[in-house]
C-alpha cells in the first residue's frame, strides 16, 4: 500500500464510528448533557478554544516534563537492577507494587511535602509512567544473545563496556517500545494528578469540573485534545525510532512499531 494511503483504513473506521455516534444521539433522544453529539464536541472546541488552549498548554508541559522525568528515573533504575542481582531482587517487587497504589492516596502527601504547583504533578506522572520503561528495557536486556557478552569477555571487556557497546544498542528497540507505552500512561497520569487536586488547571481539571457545570461537550473536547496529543507523541517516537534505529524498525508485524 502506498504510504499516503496507509491512514485511510483508520480514517474510514473513525468516520463510521462518528457517524454511528451522531445517529445514536439524534435517534435515541439521549440528553446532550449526558452524551453530546460529535458536532456538539466540535462546536465546543471552537466556542471554548481560549480555555481549552490555555489548559492544553498546561497539560502538555506537564506531560512532556513528566515523561522525561519518568524516562530518566526508569532508565537509571533499570540499569542499576541489570548490574545488581541483589538490587533487582529488592526493588523489582516494589516497582510492581508502586503501580497498584491509587493516585488519590499519595497525591495529598506529595502536596504536603512539595506544595501546590508543578512538582507534585510531575512526581505523580513519573510514578505512574516509569513502570513500562523499566519492564520493557529489562526484558530487552534479558533477550540478548548470551554469546555476545561472552564474546566481549574474550576481548577483556568489562561489564560497563559490554553494556555500552552490546547490550544497550541491542535493547534500544525495547526501550523505545517502553517510551511509546509511557506516552499513554503519562497522559492518564497527568489527568489523575490534576483531578487529585495538586493544582487547578490543565485539561484534566476541565474533565473533572466541566460535567458538574453541565459542560459535557467541553469535557469531551478536552478528552479529544488529550487523545490527539497522545497520538502525536506516539507518532513522533515512531519517527525518531525509524531515524535513530533503522536496523530495528519493523513497519509490519508489531502494533507498537
Amino acid at each position: 500500500m502506498r504510504r499516503w494511503l496507509r491512514p485511510l483504513p483508520a480514517l474510514l473506521v473513525l468516520a463510521a464510528l462518528l457517524g454511528a455516534w451522531e445517529l445514536y444521539v439524534a435517534l435515541s433522544g439521549v440528553d446532550p448533557i449526558i452524551l453530546p453529539a460529535p458536532h456538539g464536541v466540535i462546536s465546543a472546541l471552537y466556542d471554548d478554544r481560549d480555555v481549552l488552549w490555555s489548559s492544553f498548554l498546561v497539560s502538555a508541559s506537564e506531560i512532556v516534563l513528566g515523561a522525561l522525568l519518568a524516562a530518566v528515573a526508569a532508565l537509571a533504575l533499570a540499569v542499576a537492577m541489570h548490574f545488581s542481582r541483589a538490587l533487582r531482587q529488592a526493588l523489582y517487587p516494589l516497582t510492581i507494587a508502586s503501580q497498584a497504589i491509587p493516585v488519590p492516596i499519595f497525591a495529598p502527601l506529595l502536596v504536603f511535602w512539595l506544595g501546590f504547583g508543578l512538582s507534585p504533578k510531575l512526581v505523580v506522572i513519573a510514578v505512574v509512567s516509569f513502570f513500562s520503561i523499566v519492564i520493557t528495557f529489562l526484558a530487552g536486556l534479558a533477550s540478548i544473545d548470551p554469546a555476545l557478552p561472552k564474546l566481549m569477555a574474550t576481548f577483556d571487556a568489562g561489564p560497563w563496556r559490554t553494556f555500552r557497546l552490546v547490550e544497550l544498542p541491542a535493547a534500544m528497540p525495547s526501550l523505545v517500545t517502553g517510551l511509546k507505552l509511557t506516552v499513554t500512561f503519562t497522559v492518564i497520569a497527568d489527568v489523575l494528578a490534576e483531578q487529585a487536586g495538586t493544582v487547578n488547571g490543565g485539561l484534566g481539571y476541565i474533565l473533572l469540573t466541566a460535567p458538574a457545570q453541565l459542560l459535557t461537550a467541553e469535557a469531551f473536547a478536552a478528552a479529544l485534545i488529550l487523545s490527539l496529543f497522545a497520538i502525536l507523541l506516539f507518532a513522533l517516537l515512531t519517527v525518531a525510532e525509524r531515524r535513530l534505529l533503522p536496523w530495528a524498525y519493523r513497519p509490519r508485524g508489531d502494533v507498537l512499531r
